[in-house]
C-alpha cells in the first residue's frame, strides 16, 4: 500500500465517522475511535483511526503506541505542540502533519494554546490482533 492510499482511506475516515464512545485520558482531552478496518491486500494489518479533541490548555500523558504501530497525524484545527522520542518540541498547525515510527514514545502531545481548542487526526497501521493503541507511560 502506497502513501497516497493510506492518506485516501485516512480522509475517508474522516469523511465517514463511526459513531463510537469518546474517552479522556489526560487533562482536557478527547480521544474518539473514528476508523478501523483490516488491509484487505495486507494480511495481518490494520487501519485504525481516532480523533483527539484538546481543550484550551488540554494535554494528553506521555504515552507510547502499540509496538507494531506507524501513526499518521494530522492537525484538523488549532495547534498541537509534539515530541516524539528525544526529538525537539515542535508546534504544528492546522494542515500539518507529522509521523511516528513503530515502537516510539510520545513524550508531549498538548494543544498549543491556552484559549483555542485543537483537534488532531491520528491514523494507525497497526497489527490486526494489537488492541491497545495507546498505553500511558509509568
Amino acid at each position: 500500500m502506497n502513501v497516497r492510499s493510506v492518506l485516501a482511506v485516512a480522509c475517508a475516515a474522516v469523511a465517514f465517522t463511526i459513531s463510537m464512545p469518546a474517552t479522556a485520558h489526560g487533562m482536557g482531552e478527547t480521544v474518539t475511535p473514528n476508523f478501523e478496518h483490516a488491509i484487505p491486500n495486507i494480511p495481518g494489518k490494520s487501519l485504525s483511526a481516532v480523533v483527539v479533541d484538546y481543550a484550551p490548555g488540554g494535554a494528553s500523558p506521555a504515552h507510547e503506541h502499540a509496538k507494531s504501530a506507524l501513526i499518521y497525524a494530522y492537525v484538523v484545527s488549532g495547534a498541537i505542540e509534539s515530541q516524539v522520542n528525544d526529538g525537539t518540541k515542535r508546534t504544528y498547525h492546522a494542515g500539518e502533519s507529522f509521523f511516528e515510527e513503530p515502537g516510539s514514545l510520545h513524550r508531549v502531545s498538548r494543544n498549543a494554546s491556552k484559549t483555542r481548542p485543537a483537534k488532531l487526526l491520528a491514523v494507525f497501521v497497526v497489527d490486526s490482533n494489537d488492541k491497545a493503541l495507546t498505553t500511558p507511560l509509568k
